[in-house]
């Protein structure tokens, strides 16, 4: 007999229709569907994308599967690519009780299935629900402290079960074959986080789009995986990953009570634990002196994010992101936070390099919550001081829908999609629309795009 947790959740992916999904989280989906694009869309021009499709078309060859603001590749690497670039500049979504960015793994492997279905855009965004919300429970149910305990990484965990599960729903597999899915999902998953400070940490969301990818395709060729892939005794990713989870969890309030309002956005392209620190300086900047006239920063930190964040340099753009020296002195120079930022040339500045390096401290402070800040600034004999405990996109303060598209705006700036006036079309009207259209507004023909990320990397070497 299959276990209630697989059955459960294989039902409600299965059957879920999108009239089914109250109205405030309709929204919410089309919230993260238009940040996922803005982020894609920026990720197009990060230094290493340039390489990533490079290798993926060697490894799967061309095809008619659409790339976000570039070209076409096969499926898989479509899949990977966009996975890629979604998460490149380090400015997806995060579900913070699980450390996870669900994004990267669920969107592309629903995209691909979907303009290769030639379904409807209701069925995209159904099969972005179901993928966004499993991932988040599976989030809760594998008890993240003792998860995190032993090393493993969440995107390439339980973001490959999820991404599985955005693609089953849009094949229009029934529950025995989400199950199906789901268990080939936990065949595939892995990462952990010996990877973080290296580009292989974007690897495990690339690579979960992939495996979700395959998961839903196998099993809809009749090549599934066990129907007890969650909690099986002997492999179950429960009891493999976790000590035997709470399972529990994934499923209580199941389509009553929605996980995935629990994600949160970014605003800016930097560490999710850096969030509110961009925040705090930018609501400093305006009183602030030129950065010259800065004596000195300190910047206390919880002690996750300080464990994170403290202590790495700014040798490369991921790096460079995940810094809270050098974020807090090119926020304060730039008085902004974009890609631009980060770029080679932003950071071989000797005056910014020098600030970051010599007068900005951090701190631990244990009274902090998870997410908060304190920055202290002396300059010109004055103390400039404030706290933040929490960053703008959490759930208690989510991004507005004019931020949100701000930042797509920002993002496809100078590209072909922003010059032929499709914005609106690919972020709000995706439900009313067949996805090979949006697909098409997602693609552009300037080849230069891939001759600059060439160029960036590079130079970022």
């Amino acid at each position: 007999m299959t276990h209630s947790v697989e059955s459960e959740l294989s039902r409600f992916v299965a059957e879920l229709e999108w009239d089914d999904v109250p109205a405030p989280v309709q929204k919410r989906v089309l919230d993260i569907w238009a940040d996922t694009l803005a982020n894609a869309l920026a990720g197009r021009r990060a230094a290493n994308t340039a390489v990533v499709q490079q290798l993926a078309d060697r490894l799967c060859g061309p095809g008619e599967s659409t790339v976000i603001g570039g070209a076409t590749a096969s499926l898989t690497a479509a899949a990977l690519i966009n996975g890629h670039q979604i998460t490149a500049f380090t400015m997806c979504d995060v579900y913070r009780p699980a450390l996870c960015h669900i994004t990267p793994e669920v969107v592309p492997a629903a995209l691909a299935v979907a303009e290769g279905g030639d379904v409807g855009g209701r069925e995209l965004l159904t099969g972005l629900a179901v993928g966004l919300e499993v991932t988040a429970r599976l989030g809760l149910g594998i008890d993240y402290p003792s998860f995190r305990g032993k090393g493993w990484h969440t995107p390439g965990i339980i973001g490959t079960v999820g991404a599985a599960c955005a693609a089953a729903r849009v094949i229009g597999l029934n529950d025995r074959g989400v199950r199906a899915a789901m268990g080939l999902g936990v065949s595939q998953a892995s990462g952990t986080f010996a990877a973080l400070g290296t580009p292989a940490v974007k690897f495990h969301q690339g690579r979960g789009a992939v495996s979700g990818l395959w998961a839903a395709m196998f099993t809809a060729d009749g090549l599934g995986g066990t129907e007890r892939g969650l909690t099986h005794s002997d492999g179950g990713l429960f009891t493999t990953y976790a000590d035997g989870g709470r399972p529990e969890l994934v499923t209580e309030g199941l389509g009553r009570i929605w996980e995935l309002e629990q994600i949160s956005l970014r605003r800016w392209p930097a560490a999710s634990s850096l969030q509110s620190l961009v925040a705090a300086l930018l609501e400093l900047g305006d009183d602030l002196d030129p950065l010259e006239a800065i004596a000195s920063v300190e910047i206390a930190l919880p002690p996750t994010p300080f464990e994170m964040c403290a202590h790495v340099g700014w040798d490369d753009e991921l790096t460079a992101m995940q810094s809270t020296r050098y974020v807090t002195a090119v926020v304060l120079t730039d008085r902004r936070c974009w890609i631009d930022s980060f770029g080679a040339v932003r950071r071989a500045d000797p005056t910014l390099v020098d600030f970051a390096a010599h007068q900005v401290t951090v701190v631990r402070d244990d009274t902090l919550p998870p997410t908060g800040v304190e920055v202290r600034i002396v300059a010109g004999g004055r103390v400039s001081a404030l706290r933040r405990d929490r960053a703008p996109g959490e759930p208690r303060e989510p991004l507005t829908r004019s931020q949100i598209d701000g930042k797509v705006e920002q993002a496809s700036a100078g590209t072909p999609i922003a010059a032929a006036g499709r914005l609106d079309d690919v972020t709000t009207r995706v439900g009313d629309r067949r996805v090979v259209e949006v697909c098409v507004d997602l693609r552009t023909t300037a080849a230069a795009n891939r001759g600059g990320n060439d160029r960036e990397y590079a130079a970022s070497r």
